[in-house]
């Protein structure tokens, strides 16, 4: 079996996901385009030698129906023989693309593949792809009698499971913000990050370049006066003994942007001329407990470590998506790795969560990292609705 590797990652940044958002202007079809054409361009890549486009995309609804992978690549300019698909693994989106690139890659079924992601929740706000419908039907109801919570409420049962504080949680946020700040003014993105234009009101054209969700200004103590987010007469009535926690500065943001990735053979890289940036050495998919829902990225962890043959102190990076603030400390604690070692550029607190597109982005930020500081293996794991998970190691190629 061949090795499937890693050419190159890209990404937009990050737009407030709502009205007036830095990306909101541009249809996320567009946003899609984008990420393709930058990575093709980048790697001198003719878009005919690509055999599939596999596009992550959550909301798949309104401008982001229809299959939006194959019209991200129509829009891009593109041959009309390039095919395209569209995935959901929810908040793994695009990671779950990667996985299905890199195992049509290694099993030879495929040489060369794009996973990308795009999410424009600005556009296309969250949950209004099922707006009235039930989503679960009466077997699954039959099956959990007392029902569901939505994400916020399962980080709240996160926190008061794992015995995590308010300022635990408020002080991991303001780390995220730290790193990040740090990052950026160091210029620790520029490597990954495109340009993106936007019309201003007055007709002019200006490029967003970073990520506008990033405060470096954030500190513990302004996060302290935020309310939490999911508090309300109906939750206190189920759960009347949590104490509420999880606000918007604990939280990840709604995002607008665009992910992907260029992967193929390694024996079709050197065919080509292209040098790999890294080696996908691993993946791992869990489900876990749907109720608690954000779990699985342990067991995820636990699959994707034991597949590789690997340890965590083997590990030179941990990325955990920081949907909720509670979900890395509650994976540090299990784990046992030290906090220091996770989200060493901040994360989806000061980043975003652009759903569909986060795990590209936060492949390129650990692969930028690594690359960096001269480290080797890379981990993400990301969790996602419903109690599931991805996980993936990479392992940098060194110069």
């Amino acid at each position: 079996m061949r090795n499937a590797v890693i050419v190159d990652v890209v990404r937009t940044p990050s737009g407030r996901g709502k009205p007036g958002g830095a990306l909101s202007g541009v249809h996320a079809v567009d946003l899609l385009a984008l990420v393709l054409d930058a990575v093709t361009k980048r790697n001198a890549l003719d878009p005919a030698k690509i055999d599939d486009v596999i596009a992550g995309c959550v909301v798949q609804a309104g401008e982001q129906s229809l299959n939006i992978g194959r019209a991200g690549v129509l829009a891009a300019g593109w041959p009309e023989g390039v095919p395209a698909t569209t995935v959901d693994r929810q908040c793994g989106s695009s990671q779950q693309a990667l996985h299905f690139a890199a195992q049509a890659i290694m099993s030879g079924t495929q040489d060369v593949v794009i996973a990308c992601g795009v999410e424009s929740m600005s556009r296309v706000p969250m949950g209004s792809n099922v707006l009235g419908a039930d989503t679960w039907g009466p077997r699954v109801r039959a099956r959990f009698p007392d029902g569901f919570v939505n994400q916020g409420v399962a980080a709240e049962l996160v926190a008061e499971r794992w015995k995590l504080s308010r300022t635990d949680l408020d002080e991991y946020a303001a780390r995220s913000h730290r790193l990040a700040a740090l990052s950026a003014a160091g210029g620790g993105f520029d490597a990954e990050t495109i340009p993106v234009a936007v019309a201003t009101v007055t007709g002019l054209e200006v490029d967003v370049t970073t990520d506008e969700t990033l405060r470096a200004s954030t500190t513990v103590e302004t996060l302290a006066a935020l309310h939490p987010s999911f508090q309300n007469e109906e939750m206190e009535s189920r759960f009347p003994d949590l104490d509420w926690k999880v606000t918007p500065g604990n939280s990840s943001p709604l995002t607008d942007g665009a992910s992907a990735a260029l992967m193929m053979g390694e024996d079709v890289a050197a065919r080509l001329g292209l040098r790999p940036r890294a080696i996908v050495r691993h993946m791992a998919v869990a489900g876990g407990d749907p109720f608690l829902m954000l779990t699985a990225p342990v067991d995820a962890t636990r699959r994707v470590l034991a597949r590789a043959g690997l340890t965590t102190d083997e590990i030179d990076a941990f990325e955990v998506n920081e949907a909720f603030a509670s979900v890395p400390l509650m994976w540090s604690r299990e784990m046992g790795v030290d906090v220091d070692r996770l989200n060493p550029r901040g994360g989806a607190i000061a980043l975003g969560h652009p759903l569909g597109a986060s795990g590209l982005r936060v492949l390129a930020t650990m692969l930028n990292h690594l690359e960096q500081n001269d480290l080797r293996y890379g981990l993400q794991t990301i969790c996602e609705a419903g109690g599931l998970a991805n996980a993936l190691i990479v392992e940098r190629v060194k110069d």
